[in-house]
């Protein structure tokens, strides 16, 4: 399973502009809305200098990076949740991410059309959050009619949803997110497959032109990208970047999606040949991270040796590791730590 985020935000603010710089594709860019309808995807590696780390205790000859898929979605306008700008197909796009990256301009060009005709950073998010809270407004008020008419037939689970929704729609009438709402963790399992779209984290992406010192308070994460200059780095080779003195920041970036979406990366290192970095959510047990390495491992599973990286890293060897006592053997209810380095015993 990949986890993805999708890119939003108006039109002509440099979403495909940093999709190319993130995924070195060539992707069609212009000067006016609705450039991208059908929405480009790219896999991108998540930057991770302990893999590398690990890999040089043993010179492992394969390195496997861990990665997040990026949907450039086309810009939402105004009334988007109305069909504006086919904006329900948009949207809908959106449901299908588990993230949002929002880019939002900041620099003045006259050769680049502003939908709303004036740079206001500010109104532009408020554009794209009201039309996030309408898109759930919308799926929620179908949910609730579902929810009253099981209710009366004396389905007792549906009055604690529909309690529940009831509660959460009035906050969407506040244009409140659902991600600001107080919810227990029962109460997000119970919204949990509806896949609402506010409930979603958001990374903002300010575009700015050289102006790095601008200041827009209120919205984290946040990254402020010339992303003209990201896409120019991304096309220079590693030799030329070193001339030139430049450096790419989209590591922040990419890492600050990952991190958003609540994940922690392990590690497994097979036969001394691949180092590689595996996905999992927070808060989930070792049967869960076999299952990730192989479908058999979780109904094979027996226990599991592990290690912090660091330890790893320090002794220089796994079989030295364990003879200072630094491995832990563990069962399968036990929680997995970013950053640890499992072997699976099967």
């Amino acid at each position: 399973m990949s986890f993805s985020i999708g890119i939003v935000g108006l039109p002509n603010v440099g979403k495909s502009t940093l999709f190319k710089a993130l995924t070195k594709k060539r992707v069609e860019i212009a000067a006016f809305p609705f450039t991208t309808i059908s929405p480009n995807i790219g896999i991108v590696s998540v930057p991770d200098e302990r893999l590398e780390k690990i890999a040089k205790i043993a010179n492992f000859e394969k390195i496997t990076k861990t990665f997040i898929k990026f949907i450039d979605i086309a810009g939402l306008v105004k009334n988007a949740h109305k069909g504006e700008g086919l904006g329900n197909q948009f949207l809908s796009y959106i449901n299908e991410c588990d993230g949002i990256l929002e880019i939002v301009r900041c620099f003045e060009d006259p050769k680049i059309e502003h939908i709303e005709k004036k740079i206001n950073p500010q109104r532009d998010i408020k554009i794209v959050e009201n039309e996030l809270i309408m898109k759930d407004l919308k799926g929620l008020e179908n949910v609730i009619v579902s929810l009253e008419k099981k209710e009366r037939a004396g389905e007792r689970e549906s009055l604690k949803k529909l309690t529940l929704f009831k509660k959460i729609k009035e906050e969407l009438l506040e244009e409140k997110k659902i991600s600001d709402l107080n919810l227990t963790e029962e109460e997000k399992d119970l919204i949990k497959e509806f896949q609402f779209l506010t409930i979603k984290p958001i990374v903002y992406v300010f575009n700015v032109k050289g102006e790095k010192e601008i200041k827009i308070k209120g919205f984290t994460p946040s990254i402020l990208l010339d992303l003209k200059i990201e896409e120019e780095i991304s096309e220079l080779s590693l030799a030329d970047l070193k001339d030139l003195n430049l450096k790419s920041s989209l590591d922040q970036l990419i890492l600050a999606c990952y991190n958003s979406l609540d994940l922690i990366t392990f590690y497994t290192i097979r036969g001394l040949k691949e180092a590689k970095a595996w996905t999992l959510k927070k808060g989930k047990s070792v049967l869960e991270a076999a299952e990730k390495v192989h479908s058999d491992f979780k109904e094979k599973f027996i226990k599991a040796d592990v290690i912090n990286w660091e330890n790893l890293v320090k002794t220089g060897a796994w079989n030295k590791a364990k003879e200072m006592g630094l491995i832990q053997t563990v069962g399968k209810e036990y929680e997995v730590k970013n950053g640890e380095v499992i072997e699976f015993k099967i």
